[in-house]
């Protein structure tokens, strides 16, 4: 059996490309790691054959053209045929809008899409599994998170998810919350009573929108902004860490560096001396 796997660095916050790969499998071969995936997964099977099933679900036979999700911690199961075994290709998904992205498309509810050969997008997939081969720079940076987009877009467009009724409301308050996050987030009075407040609703509501969208709690998502900011003012100035937990949202160095701690494993300094 013979294929790839390469992971990418420095992509989007929103969503990102971790890694993607290649198979060409053997006759009946099945993945043998840990079944329940950390991130979304997606594979295009390119030829031959197999066997999938996620939790709750029935066990499907794919083929050629046919296009299967393994969903974030949620158990599957996927095995090549034994006289035409499948290979494809995959890419793996993070960020905190993915879960929301691919829950508008009958993708994730059904874990796969027959015969999506002919269709935009299959054809967004692969030109954005080709350009993940690419030399890593800025501009190619922003051409995979474009096209990130462009994927989902057709995804959601071409196979919409019909059987579930978007509560719009939810979706609307969900959306002021996060805009709202990220653009006070560097304001030390932003927190999730402050965004409760402003939309009326109780912290367990808020929670449940984070969860069930994003897959984290409004407070890690906070977090997550301050952190990530704070990551790269450390990797790209010069700024004390006095200055930087001030611009994070944080009244104080010392409460700032225990969270970043807690957060990437390494004082803000060490942080700082590992990457430059």
């Amino acid at each position: 059996m013979d294929g790839e796997y390469r992971s990418l660095k420095n992509q989007g916050f929103e969503t990102s490309i971790l890694f993607f790969g290649q198979e060409n499998c053997l006759p009946n071969y099945f993945f043998k790691g840990n079944n329940v995936r950390d991130n979304y997964v997606v594979h295009y099977v390119q030829s031959g054959k197999g066997v999938f099933s996620v939790a709750n679900h029935y066990a499907v036979k794919l083929e050629a053209g046919d296009m299967f999700i393994l969903p974030k911690g949620v158990p599957c199961f996927y095995q090549a045929d034994g006289e035409d075994p499948w290979s494809y290709f995959w890419i793996g998904f993070s960020g905190i809008k993915t879960n929301a992205l691919f829950r508008n498309s009958k993708l994730l509810n059904k874990g796969y899409l027959r015969n999506v050969k002919n269709s935009e997008t299959h054809q967004s997939f692969k030109k954005l599994y080709e350009t993940a081969h690419h030399p890593a720079s800025l501009a190619n940076d922003v051409l995979i998170e474009s096209l990130i987009y462009n994927f989902f877009y057709h995804l959601i467009t071409e196979f919409p998810e019909k059987n579930k009724k978007a509560n719009k409301n939810s979706d609307k308050l969900l959306q002021v919350a996060i805009d709202h996050f990220s653009e006070q987030y560097n304001n030390s009075n932003c927190s999730v009573n402050s965004i409760c407040n402003e939309l009326d609703i109780s912290r367990s509501f808020l929670y449940t929108l984070f969860k069930n969208y994003l897959n984290t709690s409004p407070r890690d998502f906070l977090i997550k902004l301050r952190m990530e900011k704070a990551k790269e003012y450390l990797n790209t100035t010069d700024y004390s860490i006095q200055q930087i937990s001030i611009y994070v949202g944080y009244t104080d160095e010392f409460t700032f560096s225990k969270a970043f701690k807690r957060y990437t494993d390494f004082s803000p300094l060490n942080y700082r001396k590992q990457n430059k």
